[in-house]
Formats: C-alpha cells, structure tokens, sequence
C-alpha cells in the first residue's frame, strides 16, 4: 500500500488545500493529512479543532485520514510507514522554500520523497495566513474555505472579537 502524508498546519484548511488532496487521493491508496502542532506556536485555531473542521471537509474522500503530530515530519511519516510527503505549491514563490525543506528532509530520510502538487490557477491566491487576514476584518471567506470552515468561523466570530 502507498502511503503519503499531507503535512502542514491547516491554520484554516483552505480550498487550495482540498484541490492538493482531491489529486493526491487519486495517486496513493492512502494519505494521511497531517496536522503539525508547534507547542512553541499559538495558533489561530486550536489543533483538535483543525482536525475535527478537516475530518468534516474531507468526509468524501475514502482514502483520507486526518491526524495531528509533533515533531520531524520524516519521523512522523516513518511513524504511519509512508514514503510520500505532498507538498503543495501555489505560486513560484512557494517553489525555493519547499525545495530546500524537501532536501532536508530528503538528508534526513531518502526513502521519503516528496511529491510537489500545484493547485488549480483558482486557488493559486488563496493561504491560510490570507484567509486570516480577510477573516478578521470582516471579509467574507465562503469561496475560500470549506462550509465546516467557514460555518465555524462565523459562529465563532465573537470568539475572535477584541
């Protein structure tokens, strides 16, 4: 069974995201989302509330599982036996970091590849960090963001209210 993971922080999980997932479902017999917690990071939504908002985005894929982990994604991945991580790419920009992460990790563990996926040109705009930004001044993010996302964030709105 090929097994990839899908690491990242999914600090909201974004269209884009999705668009990255839908392709690599169709290539692996597994992937696994993996969401990074940084107990030195606080984030914009908790970890456990990440997952379980992933968990209800993704519920159409069958071959998708959803987790959280701390530490060396390499590690994680031997962890779960998968020789894949997806990286996904946006926009030129994001090509020189995920190279030099991909050969790090490549240093640390060669039998982990890394697999580039680039989303549809829709979503090449579209980052958590944006989504953030446009959330918080009170921008509509519908188009942006799966409907648990973007559900809970307006339920939550004065939750995020100073």
């Amino acid at each position: 069974m090929k097994i990839a993971i899908y690491p990242g922080s999914f600090d909201p999980i974004t269209k884009g995201h999705l668009d990255i997932l839908e392709t690599a479902s169709g290539m692996f017999d597994k992937v696994i989302i993996a969401v990074a917690h940084n107990s030195q990071k606080h984030g914009f939504l908790p970890v456990d509330k990440r997952v379980e908002l992933i968990e209800k985005s993704v519920k159409n894929f069958e071959n998708v599982k959803v987790d959280a982990f701390e530490g060396l994604t390499i590690n994680y991945a031997h962890k779960k036996g998968a020789t894949v991580l997806i990286r996904g790419l946006r926009a030129v920009s994001d090509f020189e970091y995920e190279m030099q992460l991909s050969q790090a990790n490549s240093a640390l563990a060669p039998d982990v590849k890394t697999v580039f996926l680039t989303t549809k040109p829709k979503y090449n705009f579209i980052s958590s960090s944006t989504i953030k930004e446009i959330f918080l001044n009170n921008g509509d993010i519908s188009k942006f963001v799966p409907e648990p996302v973007f559900e809970y964030l307006n339920n939550s709105q004065n939750l995020f209210d100073n």
